[in-house]
């Protein structure tokens, strides 16, 4: 459990690390960008609240319909993948 919870916390570090990148990279000219979809990717593998408070710390992305609406959609759903993971009996006894 511990181990999870310090990938996690070094996904989403990466997330945060990677749209301060990005951002820095749009300021200049001519250079090779990080791609949405490694942002999204970078996202799905468990780092959307770091790529989230990325988007907001930097002012990157804010804009974008997909990364709006998308990334808090991802955590949505890696909260309760997270939830019925690590709490199932917890939770299926809640439930039933």
């Amino acid at each position: 459990m511990k181990t999870c919870n310090v990938l996690l916390i070094l996904i989403n570090l990466c997330g945060v690390v990677i749209m301060g990148y990005d951002k820095f990279l749009s300021k200049q000219p001519g250079a090779k960008r990080v791609s949405e979809k490694d942002l999204f990717l970078n996202a799905l593998a468990g780092g959307a609240i770091g790529v989230y408070l990325g988007m907001n710390i930097f002012s990157h992305k804010t804009k974008h319909r997909l990364f709006k609406i998308g990334i808090p959609i991802i955590i949505l759903a890696q909260v309760v993948l997270y939830l019925i993971v690590f709490y199932k009996q917890e939770l299926f006894e809640l439930i039933f």
